[in-house]
C-alpha cells in the first residue's frame, strides 16, 4: 500500500500504534501527549489522527472514543516505519539474541527426535513473543533422480517425466512458447532432439538429490538446446516442490492458551473458529505459512507479514500472521510462524520469527 505520509504523520501513526498495541485502548491525543515527546500540541495531534482517519489508516470505534488502527494502519506501520530500520534497533536486536540463545541452550539435537526439537522450538517461540507459534515438519529432500526423460505429446507439448531412486514418478506437461509454435517442426526431428536432450539430462542430473535441482547452474545446456533451458529449469524446479507437497500436513502448534487471553478474543464464537482451524483444518493453513516470502529479508531470512483482513481465510481476519521459510542449502524444507491479533508487538513478533527462521536453516544445512 502506498501512502505518502509527512514526517509529523508518520510520527504520530507510530505513536498511535505503539500506544494501542500497549494499552488495547482507543488512543487520543491527550495520552500521545503526556507519553510521547511529539513537540506539538494536543490540537495539532487531534487535526493529523484527523487527516489520517480520513486516509483509512485509523478509525474511532465509537463515536465519543479515541481511535485505532485500521489493518492499512498497520500495513504502513510494519512497511515503512518498522521494518526498513529493524535489523539495527538495540530492542530487536536483543530479542533475536533471546530466543537464538534458548533455541542453542534448551534444544538437544544428539538426544531428541526431530518432532521433540521442533516440539522445544515452537513452545519457545510461543513464550518469547506471546502469540500462537507454528513450526511445520521438515519437507523429504533426500529422494535422488533415478531418470529423466522428455516425450512428445502432441504439436508444441512436451512431458517431463522424472523417476526417483524410489521409483516414485512425477510428470509435468509443458507448452512450447508462442515463437515455437510459429514455427512448424518436424516431428521426428524433435523426437530425436528430445531424446538427445534426455540424455544430457541424465548425464548431469542422474544421482543428484533433489534439494540440488533448484539451484543448479542451466547455463551449461549446450546453444543447440538453448531453447528448451528455460522451461527444463522451471519445469526440473516444479516437479522438485511437487515431490515436496506433503499429503499430511504435521505443524507443531503452542501458546494457544496464552493468546486466546487477549481482549480481542473475548468472543466464544471467534475463539473457537480460530481452535477449529488450528486443529482441524491444518491444510488449509499450510499454503499460508509454507508460502515463499516476499517481504524485506531480516537477519539472513525473509519474513511475510499478513495483517487482518489480508488473511484469506475467515478465521483470521481478525489476526496477523508473520511467518518464514527455513531452508536446507537454498531450498525451502519447512517454516515458522507467530500468529496473534493483529493488536500485537509487530517489531519483536518479527525479529522472534526471522531468528527462529536462521536457527533451524543454519542447524539443517
Amino acid at each position: 500500500m502506498q501512502v505518502q505520509l509527512t514526517n509529523r504523520q508518520q510520527h504520530i501513526l507510530w505513536a498511535t500504534v505503539r500506544h494501542y498495541i500497549a494499552t488495547a485502548e482507543p488512543v487520543g491525543s491527550k495520552a500521545l501527549v503526556d507519553e510521547y515527546d511529539l513537540g506539538v500540541s494536543s490540537a495539532t495531534i487531534r487535526n493529523v489522527m484527523g487527516v489520517l482517519e480520513k486516509s483509512g489508516l485509523l478509525y474511532q470505534p465509537h463515536t465519543s472514543a479515541g481511535r485505532i488502527p485500521s489493518d492499512s494502519g498497520y500495513r504502513i506501520y510494519v512497511d515503512q516505519l518498522i521494518i526498513p530500520s529493524l535489523g539495527y534497533t538495540t530492542r530487536t536486536e536483543l530479542v533475536a539474541k533471546e530466543v537464538e540463545q534458548a533455541l542453542q541452550n534448551r534444544l538437544h539435537w544428539e538426544d531428541w527426535s526431530l518432532e521433540a526439537i521442533l516440539q522445544g522450538a515452537a513452545q519457545i517461540l510461543a513464550t518469547v513473543s506471546g502469540c500462537i507459534s507454528l513450526i511445520t515438519m521438515p519437507q523429504t529432500t533426500t529422494a535422488i533422480v533415478r531418470h529423466l526423460q522428455l516425450v512428445q505429446i502432441e504439436a508444441h507439448k512436451i512431458m517431463l517425466i522424472m523417476v526417483t531412486d524410489a521409483y516414485e514418478t512425477h510428470s509435468k506437461l509443458i507448452n512450447l512458447s508462442p515463437a515455437e509454435e510459429e514455427t512448424k517442426l518436424d516431428p521426428e526431428k524433435i523426437d530425436h532432439e528430445l531424446q538427445i536432450v534426455s540424455n544430457f539430462l541424465n548425464s548431469h542430473l542422474r544421482g543428484r538429490s533433489l534439494s540440488e535441482l533448484p539451484s543448479l547452474q542451466w547455463t551449461e545446456l549446450d546453444q543447440e538446446f538453448q531453447r528448451y533451458g528455460e522451461f527444463l529449469q522451471s519445469s526440473v524446479t516444479d516437479l522438485t516442490r511437487s515431490h515436496m507437497t506433503p499429503t499430511t500436513t504435521q505443524i507443531m502448534i503452542r501458546g494457544v492458551a496464552e493468546v486466546l487471553r487477549q481482549p480481542e478474543f473475548s468472543q466464544l464464537q471467534q475463539v473457537q473458529t480460530i481452535i477449529h482451524l488450528l486443529e482441524e483444518e491444518q491444510e488449509q493453513l499450510w499454503p499460508l505459512i509454507f508460502a515463499e516470502p516476499e517481504t524485506q529479508e531480516i537477519g539472513k531470512s525473509k519474513v511475510t507479514v499478513r495483517i487482518g483482513t489480508e488473511n484469506p481465510l475467515e478465521p483470521m481476519r481478525t489476526c496477523t500472521l508473520i511467518s518464514s521459510t527455513y531452508r536446507r542449502g537454498m531450498l525451502p524444507v519447512g517454516s515458522v510462524g507467530v500468529l496473534g491479533p493483529t493488536r500485537l508487538d509487530y517489531e519483536s513478533a518479527i525479529a522472534v520469527v526471522a531468528a527462529a527462521a536462521d536457527y533451524l536453516s543454519d542447524a539443517f544445512s
